[in-house]
């Protein structure tokens, strides 16, 4: 706790350092002036709308010592189940590569799928994303994996079944497929996200040639740097103004200032040019205001680079699902559906621990079964003095 004469410096050391950085909000105002005359007004629209979402790790993580298992679950705002796996990071990734094909080596997953249509050489998921471990890696030297591949293996199965839909699935009506998170990622080796990203644009342009419907892709982030960067410059300038939702595209160079590595900003327009390819983005980023007051959250949007044309439909999708987002106000109510369905929590987290609990017994000697049994009913002590 801070010492009355240790806050008073405290604060003056505060009120200096804010003074002597000032000038650089004013650098950040002048830099967002130029979009004021670049926003738009949303109008609403009626689609169907389809959301995709990975289930949370943080959530979904089942701990008992010495085990960390980790459900991967992946589901769509209409609750239906598109992946489900248990991983650990101990599984050898080999092992769960094999999983994704039959014995004739034909995809059985929409992780495999895409593996295939990506054109995986050993169909290794080493081979598709660089943070995936070897399956020899993990198997002779455990004790230096990082856990959190698990986490980047969620991701790619995210993608995957998105990939799959647009791929494969059949759309009876104009759909936007909305994604939790921006439509860029750094989990991909070498230039596969770009084939990733080329491949689901063929598929879009398919699908309209032959059955006249439009399937368009977007990403939605609750948090960005770019946001991060410029939200009181844009509460300041009010760029988005009281009346109408609203949206306005981000310039490249805006982005590149928001983040450390300037790769996560170059998208599909440097594509032939002297720079290194766009490995990373797939999508150009807006930030969007689906309230009418000027206090009502702000979201940064990606909408797939060859759709672009296509914003003011767009928002005029996700404005009509949003109005009605909830407990999350003015947020994509099937984002936000999709979420709840892909929480393992309550009654069902329960009931996964004793599974686990189950079948750890039964690796247990017999004549160890009353040890583990007593374990099960201690309290946490620690746990007891601070709940």
């Amino acid at each position: 706790m801070f010492e009355p004469e240790d806050y008073e410096q405290l604060r003056m050391r505060i009120r200096d350092r804010l003074r002597a950085d000032y000038p650089l909000l004013d650098q950040l105002r002048e830099e967002i002036r130029p979009l004021l005359s670049e926003v738009r007004p949303i109008k609403p629209r009626s689609a169907t709308a389809i959301s995709l979402v990975g289930s949370d790790g943080g959530n979904n993580e089942l701990i008992f010592d010495p085990f960390l298992l980790h459900v991967v679950r992946v589901v769509d705002s209409y609750g239906k189940q598109l992946c489900f796996d248990v991983v650990s990071p101990s599984t050898d990734p080999d092992e769960l590569s094999a999983d994704q094909f039959d014995t004739s080596g034909k995809p059985k997953t929409a992780l495999g799928f895409m593996m295939k249509e990506l054109g995986l050489k050993q169909m290794k998921l080493s081979e598709l994303s660089h943070m995936i471990p070897t399956g020899e890696f993990v198997r002779t030297q455990r004790e230096r994996v990082s856990p959190s591949w698990v986490q980047t293996y969620r991701d790619v199965c995210e993608w995957a079944v998105l990939y799959q839909l647009i791929r494969q699935a059949e759309f009876s009506t104009d759909t936007l497929i909305v994604r939790d998170g921006l439509l860029r990622s750094k989990i991909f080796r070498g230039n596969l996200f770009i084939k990733l990203r080329q491949n689901l644009e063929a598929s879009i342009d398919q699908i309209y040639r032959q059955h006249r419907r439009r399937v368009f892709m977007v990403g939605i982030a609750k948090k960005s740097k770019v946001l991060t960067r410029y939200h009181l410059a844009i509460t300041l300038e009010s760029l988005f103004a009281t009346g109408d939702a609203r949206y306005v595209r981000v310039p490249r160079d805006l982005e590149a200032k928001s983040y450390i590595w300037e790769e996560y900003a170059r998208g599909v327009e440097t594509e032939g040019d002297e720079r290194e390819a766009p490995k990373f983005v797939a999508g150009d980023m807006y930030l969007v205001r689906f309230g009418a007051r000027s206090g009502d959250p702000i979201w940064a949007v990606d909408i797939l680079s060859s759709q672009t044309r296509f914003a003011p439909e767009i928002f005029g999708y996700l404005l009509a699902d949003a109005v009605d987002g909830f407990p999350v106000p003015l947020y994509p109510k099937c984002l936000q559906k999709a979420h709840e369905y892909a929480q393992i929590a309550g009654f069902d987290y329960a009931l996964l621990q004793d599974v686990i609990s189950r079948g750890i017994r039964d690796l247990v000697p017999p004549q160890r079964h009353d040890a583990f049994d007593s374990m099960q009913f201690k309290t946490d002590v620690a746990a007891r003095r601070y709940g």
